[in-house]
């Protein structure tokens, strides 16, 4: 996720460096949640099970394996299309991209325990209450603005 421009100053001067050495080092470029990889298209049902092309396997959200769905292939009929297969209606095809997540929402606390390297899926979910957090506080801000100046 892009850093907002007003929280660039939190964070240190090598971050591009750091969150490399989190994503692709201790990560090896798989979510530290789901185990999604990172820049592939990844198939998924959109309720966090996807399907690991590298296992063969469907995985549900934390990335555990899942041994009761068919694989995309005999669900699709083995038509073209993504990794020779056209997926159904149901189905959707993402691309994964790693970004790093500071766990306790804290930009300024970048200790390697306290980054991971999230999917885009994993640090919506992870930031959820945190967003929500600040959509109040800043309609707090506003209505309280308005009712100075009204």
């Amino acid at each position: 996720m892009p850093i907002a421009p007003e929280h660039r100053w939190l964070y240190p001067i090598d971050w591009r460096e750091l969150s490399n050495l989190i994503r692709f080092g201790r990560a090896k470029g798989r979510c530290e949640h789901c185990r999604r990889p990172h820049g592939r298209d990844v198939l998924h049902l959109g309720d966090g099970v996807w399907w690991d092309e590298d296992a063969s396997r469907w995985r549900d959200g934390q990335g555990g394996v899942l041994r009761c769905l068919a694989a995309p292939a005999d669900l699709a009929g083995a038509q073209p299309g993504f990794a020779g297969i056209d997926p159904p209606a149901s189905m959707r095809v993402t691309r994964v991209i790693l970004a790093s997540a500071h766990l306790n929402h804290d930009p300024g606390d970048n200790r390697p325990r306290n980054l991971a390297a999230l999917c885009q899926r994993c640090h919506m979910r992870h930031d959820a209450g945190e967003h929500r957090r600040r959509r109040w506080l800043n309609a707090f801000r506003v209505r309280a603005i308005g009712d100075l100046f009204a």
